[in-house]
């Protein structure tokens, strides 16, 4: 009978060393697995303002461009117009009138489309968006660095130490990101 207790203990003891191990090794995998995690999500945002931003610099770019050349053709109508009274030239004036009155009317057919034609929301919509995008980030590298604190604190703590369990590196920024970027409208 004393054998078969012996073999008993034995068992138990391999079996909740067993237990323990494998407790310990599926605590690790779910670290790991929540670092993983929070680095794709790095990497969404991040893929999220590659995609994002130079579209949004373009949309800018493009109505500020197109209310350019409608001001601009209104501008040089009107400068023709009056070099044309100036000289008296009946022909001239008409002709010139003209393009005046088709600059004005391609600006009010823009206007009643775009009853706040000013550029200035492209460019303020544009900067909500890149500071919004710099949030995601940050908000995604941060939750990535604790998710990597968490992990590399367990592992690096005895008895998870004699397993051999490799630590993660932080998220760190890049040599010169403490210099803000240059936004560039040409």
């Amino acid at each position: 009978m004393e054998k078969y207790k012996v073999i008993l203990v034995v068992f138990i003891i391999i079996a909740v060393m067993f237990a323990w191990f494998m407790g310990v090794r599926n605590h690790v995998v779910n670290l790991e697995e929540d670092v993983n995690l929070k680095k794709s999500n790095v990497e969404t945002v991040l893929q999220r303002r590659a995609d994002l931003i130079p579209n949004l610099v373009e949309t800018a770019k493009a109505y500020a461009k197109h209310e350019e050349e409608v001001f601009t053709a209104i501008a040089n109508a009107r400068a023709e117009l009056s070099k044309d009274i100036e000289s008296g030239d009946m022909e001239k004036m008409a002709v010139s009138n003209e393009k005046l009155d088709v600059a004005l009317t391609n600006f009010l057919a823009i206007a009643e489309s775009y009853p706040e034609l000013k550029s200035d929301k492209q460019y303020i919509a544009l900067m909500d968006e890149l500071a919004g995008s710099e949030n995601r980030i940050a908000v995604a590298r941060q939750h990535y660095n604790e998710a990597v604190s968490k992990y590399n604190k367990y592992v690096r703590k005895w008895p998870q130490l004699m397993f051999g369990f490799k630590q993660i590196p932080y998220f760190e920024a890049d040599t010169g990101a403490e210099n803000a970027p240059v936004v560039n409208f040409d």
